[in-house]
């Protein structure tokens, strides 16, 4: 069975209030695809997520709830309490990056949106650059078929012939050879990077052309810098 276009014009509508996109989808041929939670196998997944700082405001909204204040992963028990009753509502199973069996949602994001990774491990979009994320996704039972998805676009890295990404690190942890994860970590833990990238977010993510204008907002930068595992 087919799903059609109405399908993702009505989730569209209900995630759309929590300032959740749909973020592209992908079919798979038969027992390709996760396991449901009924245990047939999904023949379509949709993934879901920000767009710039689009959840900023209403995640702010709930975590200053009493009941969340106190939460260890506020973020992510968000899109939890967001997602899981549209996918009850549609009738899918919902995934989560944070929870296991683990998803490959990387190799989703790059088979639904056509993205590449930059040079820093973030996969870049074509419009909103490294500001952008994946909260979750669905995955039905069905085909599903999106006539709205947009058309994938060049990846920037392949025409950005600055790359001031690279030249902005202060410790040239993001080098064209991959990006050195120890090495920056062990910086953001010392005064200059407390000072520095943890302040205001990373300096070769900050330095990146690419969809600037949906760059997150200050607080959501000092949040996500915060919620790093040093």
């Amino acid at each position: 069975m087919n799903r059609g276009p109405a399908t993702f014009e009505q989730l569209r509508a209900a995630l759309g209030v929590h300032g959740v996109f749909v973020r592209g989808s992908l079919s798979f041929d038969a027992g390709e695809g996760p396991v449901l939670a009924d245990g047939r196998v999904a023949r379509s997944v949709v993934l879901l997520g920000n767009v710039g700082g689009s959840i900023w405001r209403p995640f702010s909204r709930w975590r200053q709830l009493p009941e969340n204040m106190l939460r260890r992963d506020p973020l992510d028990d968000w899109s939890k309490a967001i997602i899981r009753p549209i996918a009850d509502e549609f009738a899918a199973t919902a995934y989560f990056p944070s929870d296991p069996p683990w998803q490959p949602f990387q190799q989703w994001a790059m088979r639904a949106e056509g993205l590449k990774a930059s040079p820093l491990g973030i996969l870049i979009h074509p419009e909103y650059g490294l500001w952008h994320g994946y909260r979750g996704a669905l995955g039905f039972a069905d085909i599903l078929v999106d006539d709205g998805a947009p058309a994938r676009g060049a990846h920037p890295c392949d025409h950005c012939l600055d790359k001031p990404c690279l030249d902005a690190c202060p410790i040239d942890a993001v080098a064209p050879a991959g990006f050195d994860v120890q090495r920056c970590r062990t910086h953001l833990r010392a005064d200059e990077g407390q000072r520095g990238c943890m302040a205001a977010g990373c300096r070769a993510r900050n330095a990146c052309p690419v969809g600037a204008s949906y760059r997150y907002p200050a607080a959501q930068l000092a949040f996500h810098m915060a919620a790093l595992q040093l």
